[in-house]
């Protein structure tokens, strides 16, 4: 297994101006396997990635055995009890801490959750890692890293009913976090170069691109869809 890289604020500051790729394929897809998911976590460190995110125990365990790239790690778990799905339990943060991710991301938005905020950073925080929160207003962000959040992430947006619903990047949530001075990560939407960078321009700390980068089948329907008019 190759070395976890530098741990704590040092990951943060490694990731600092980069390109996270996420490293994901939904259930049905044929990609859904995490050989396959290593895989592609070592095309996007062979193509300049700075780091992967990564959803899933056996995923995560399966990148961090083939690479030393930082690891923004999550699970997806749909409860009964809540919306929330990103990492929702203390117990999953802290698995996933374990098996390798040096940042854990979890759903930070305002809907009712299983467990408290606080007390899933602590949780983090304890095992050496750190949290990045996924939120999807400036409200939630400021509330997230008052909760003890080390950075936040754009991801949500949309996804909340009362967040801006969107086909482009959050460019506005960006300027408000940028405004407001608060550590931000660029996810959501970033579908091209020029939009990754311009969200660099905007104050992101670093940008997470997924479905441009990684799911092909995605891909393939927007020129397919583009073709049909």
């Amino acid at each position: 297994m190759p070395e976890r890289p530098l741990s704590g604020q040092d990951v943060l500051e490694r990731l600092r101006g980069g390109l996270i790729v996420s490293c994901q394929a939904n259930p049905g897809s044929p990609l859904r396997d995490p050989y396959i998911i290593s895989r592609l976590a070592l095309a996007a460190e062979q193509g300049g990635a700075a780091g992967l995110r990564v959803q899933g125990f056996g995923d995560v365990q399966a990148v961090r055995a083939v690479t030393g790239l930082p690891i923004i790690g999550l699970t997806k778990t749909d409860r009964d009890d809540t919306e929330v799905y990103i990492t929702p339990t203390a117990a999953e943060a802290v698995r996933l801490a374990e098996l390798g991710a040096e940042i854990v991301a979890l759903d930070a938005t305002q809907r009712p959750r299983p467990e408290p905020l606080a007390e899933m950073f602590a949780a983090v925080h304890a095992t050496g890692a750190r949290v990045m929160a996924d939120i999807s207003t400036l409200e939630e962000a400021e509330s997230a890293l008052e909760a003890g959040a080390d950075i936040v992430g754009t991801t949500m947006s949309g996804y909340t009913p009362y967040s801006r619903q969107l086909e482009t990047p959050d460019w506005a949530l960006m300027d408000e976090l940028c405004a407001a001075g608060l550590p931000f990560v660029a996810e959501g939407r970033l579908n091209t170069p020029a939009e990754a960078a311009q969200a660099l321009e905007r104050g992101a700390s670093f940008v997470v691109v997924g479905s441009a980068i990684t799911r092909p089948d995605v891909v393939t329907r927007w020129f397919a869809e583009a073709l049909r008019g």
